[in-house]
């Protein structure tokens, strides 16, 4: 499905309900199926927890997650510690290029069965589940965060707990805190200090209703809507100040865009200011590398420029971001240029109009450019890529005025 956009008025109003945060959605199914007995309510409707909920549930031997990053990462510790269950973990074509080694490794050094099907250090997997009894483990810093929190997730169920030591600077900080905050959510004991995490084993936990809180990475796309439109009174539900998701920076980044953002009990509401952007913002978003490429469009539709640095994990995403990125806003007349861990776009603004954008299998790169059609018209190839995450995202922005037509 290949969909031009455009907008008429460059004003946005409007009130929309974002789906549950994909991130809290993924690790509550998780513990969920670990210590049962309890409800979710807002839960993601996105591919990739649709896809988690099919293989905590099914009996199948062979489990095809797609492109599903952090069901691959999640199931993978799962099915190790199910005692007397075997599966194949198999993903997309791209999922078998995304390497797992690090994880197979430590829960190895846990006593888990898991053996490579094909290439060494990538899925598809072979697990045969184990009683594991868990214990130390030694794990470079700087990798995926879906690493570690997969980890601490199996903490509560083995008997010794699971204890990290990492090594080096610590990737995605917020990411694993929301992990530890989930599992304090049921009682469970849990130390984040330095270098060191402990999860404890629990016997017993807490049982009680989770909510989840929509998702920061999703509401991103309407702060970068805002900055971009001439008049904009966007109410976002549901969401809370204190967030437990670390892409809830957009809201300081975003203030030096010119966009408002104030509570009113769980709605948040964004509005565009008149000021004048700076000629260039700086920000180090390893704690947030998901709303990379939302801000690198805002800034580029805005004709400011921008350095953005800790991005290494976006060159194994869906796909290279950091290159898909640096191709496709150059084709629309940017400058800029990539390393494999920043990137660096020059202030203006060169507008090449009607272009049509790639969108290589990743959901981010299909939202992140949609608002652009606020600045001139433009295409979006493959835009059902959106379901991984945000499934409605189309319609959500038909709500805001929006041209939507099917080529």
């Amino acid at each position: 499905m290949h969909l031009k956009l455009d907008h008429d008025s460059r004003r946005c109003n409007g009130t929309l309900r974002i789906t549950g945060s994909k991130s809290e959605t993924n690790r509550l199914l998780l513990l969920q199926a670990l210590f049962r007995g309890f409800e979710i309510e807002n839960v993601s409707n996105s591919d990739d927890s649709k896809v988690m909920q099919e293989a905590l549930t099914t009996s199948s031997g062979q489990i095809d997650i797609h492109h599903a990053g952090t069901a691959m990462r999640f199931l993978t510790a799962y099915f190790s510690q199910l005692e007397g269950r075997e599966v194949e973990l198999t993903g997309s074509t791209r999922m078998q290029e995304r390497p797992i080694k690090i994880l197979v490794e430590a829960l190895r050094s846990l006593g888990a069965s898991i053996q490579y099907e094909k290439e060494e250090g990538y899925p598809p997997l072979r697990i045969q589940g184990k009683k594991l009894k868990g214990g130390a483990i030694h794990l470079p810093a700087d990798v995926s965060s879906q690493y570690i929190s997969a980890l601490l997730l199996l903490g509560p169920v083995l008997e010794q707990g699971v204890e990290l030591y990492l090594e080096g600077k610590i990737t995605s900080v917020p990411y694993i805190k929301m992990t530890l905050a989930l599992l304090n959510n049921f009682g469970v004991s849990t130390a984040f200090q330095g270098q060191h995490i402990r999860v404890e084993h629990q016997s017993q936990p807490k049982k009680t209703l989770q909510v989840v809180e929509s998702d920061w990475s999703s509401a991103s796309y309407f702060f970068s809507i805002a900055a971009l439109s001439e008049e904009a009174t966007i109410h976002l539900e549901s969401y809370k100040p204190e967030s437990l998701q670390g892409d809830s920076v957009l809201r300081s980044i975003y203030k030096e865009l010119g966009v408002n953002s104030r509570f009113e009990g769980h709605r948040l509401i964004l509005t565009k200011e008149k000021i004048k952007p700076p000629e260039r913002i700086q920000w180090d978003l390893s704690k947030a590398p998901d709303i990379a490429q939302t801000i690198a469009v805002s800034c580029y539709g805005l004709g400011i420029g921008c350095n953005l640095k800790g991005l290494h994990t976006l060159k194994i995403k869906e796909t290279d971001r950091l290159v898909a990125l640096d191709t496709e806003l150059t084709k629309l007349g940017a400058t800029l240029s990539v390393t494999d861990h920043s990137l660096h776009l020059s202030p203006g603004a060169n507008f090449i109009k009607d272009c049509a954008i790639p969108t290589y299998n990743d959901h981010r790169m299909a939202m992140a450019f949609a608002p652009l059609a606020l600045k001139f018209p433009l295409s979006i190839e493959d835009a059902e890529v959106v379901s991984k995450s945000y499934p409605s995202f189309w319609e959500d922005l038909s709500q805001l005025h929006f041209q939507i037509k099917e080529i």
